[in-house]
């Protein structure tokens, strides 16, 4: 467990230091924590899917879900103040490791026809965003168990200044990106 937890402790800040020329060890990037959050969409309406949106994600996650609400009322998506929106959980530390870990070995190579994550998912602040389509790519979740197909997003928040540490950072923890360049 939590091999890319001491990866980076062994391998990757040596790695970084010497490729980004960066000398001082605190000022290396690391991952601080990673998002995960779905959007409910047309089934926010219903308690049982939401429940069992955030019941996914927290198996997923391996850590309780927090089902979000709207902040302010729109009327041409139907949707008020303080209504169920969607679910989302925050990873830090060794859940947000293990979680890690789990994407890149078996998750990913679960996706059909997979070549790779985009590289036009960066914020220009260091964080990285990408949608997975659906969620039975993770071996925790019972095709029976599920209401809803749905995908979600996942963000990786880096201490990063920019774009090109943070590819650099996440390339050495083993993301799997398509092939091509990064702007900036």
């Amino acid at each position: 467990m939590y091999q890319l937890k001491t990866a980076y402790k062994n391998e990757i800040k040596s790695k970084l230091a010497e490729e980004l020329g960066i000398k001082n060890p605190m000022l290396l990037p690391k991952l601080e924590k990673i998002v995960i959050s779905v959007g409910a969409g047309m089934h926010a309406k219903d308690t049982k899917i939401m429940q069992n949106i955030a019941d996914t994600i927290s198996l997923i996650a391996g850590q309780k879900a927090v089902i979000t609400s709207a902040k302010k009322s729109v009327a041409g998506f139907k949707m008020r103040e303080g209504m169920p929106m969607g679910a989302k959980v925050t990873l830090r530390g060794n859940q947000m490791y293990n979680f890690l870990e789990k994407l890149i070995v078996i998750a990913l190579p679960r996706v059909k026809d997979f070549r790779g994550i985009p590289r036009n998912g960066f914020d220009g602040r260091g964080n990285y965003s990408f949608g997975v389509n659906e969620q039975l790519i993770f071996p925790e979740v019972v095709y029976d168990d599920i209401m809803v197909s749905h995908g979600m997003n996942i963000t990786f928040v880096t201490s990063a200044k920019n774009d090109k540490d943070a590819l650099k950072l996440l390339e050495l923890f083993g993301l799997p990106f398509a092939k091509g360049r990064i702007n900036g």
